[in-house]
């Protein structure tokens, strides 16, 4: 198997995590605002970065038009829905402690950009980047390691199951338990439709809905 089409399917998440890396190691250096706080500024340089890989390799993803589209966007919304659920319906603690974007409430030259940066990172470039990864190459590759050769949604236990709890522990421990049956919803997905764009839809949808949801609660945590 050329190795530019596993790089391609691979390469972006390791970008993304390694961002998410650097994140947590300087967030432990606590003399300056902008290493506490620097998300505020690798969260964008981290959607440039991997967006630009997820350009530079878009022909070796094999990335087709999604079919069975309402399916699709139906189970984003049921995702969005289970997400938001322990706050919404049961009484659970708010969670505020997070990306806050109204730290730039009173300079709008840096709030709406940081508006425009999160929603691109949580809309666009962490759909694409984790449903490449997980569903597009890990739950083929367990299957067989010239994964692509194996047909998008093609079943087996073993691959299902390895997929749906390492995207599940790849979350904060508060989202585990919404984040493993997240991956069982969206492993559906893949089964239903046999194809990766709606898998990508159906994770769009339901991180556009929390983006919106975040905004009008404050509950900065969902980030």
């Amino acid at each position: 198997m050329p190795a530019k089409k596993v790089t391609a399917y691979i390469a972006p998440m390791l970008v993304f995590c390694g961002f998410l890396a650097l994140t947590s190691g300087l967030h432990k250096i606590d003399n300056h605002i902008w290493l506490r706080r620097c998300e505020y500024w690798i969260y964008p340089l981290q959607t440039l970065v991997c967006g630009f890989l997820l350009v530079k390799w878009w022909r070796e993803s094999s990335i087709t038009p999604p079919r069975r589209l309402m399916i699709g966007i139906a189970i984003g919304i049921l995702v969005f829905i289970l997400w938001i659920s322990p706050q919404a319906f049961f009484g659970y603690a708010r969670r505020i402690d997070g990306f806050n974007p109204d730290l730039f409430a009173n300079q709008s030259s840096l709030y709406w950009p940081t508006i425009l940066f999160r929603f691109l990172r949580l809309v666009v470039v962490v759909p694409l980047v984790e449903e490449i990864f997980w569903r597009g190459f890990l739950l083929r590759y367990l299957i067989d390691e010239k994964f692509d050769r194996v047909p998008f949604g093609t079943f087996s236990w073993l691959s299902f199951s390895i997929v749906t709890l390492a995207f599940g522990f790849s979350h904060s421990q508060p989202d585990w338990a919404a984040a493993i049956l997240t991956g069982v919803l969206y492993n559906m997905v893949v089964y239903w439709s046999k194809n990766l764009a709606t898998c990508v839809l159906t994770h769009a949808v339901t991180n556009l809905l929390l983006g919106l949801w975040i905004m009008r609660t404050g509950q900065w945590g969902f980030w």
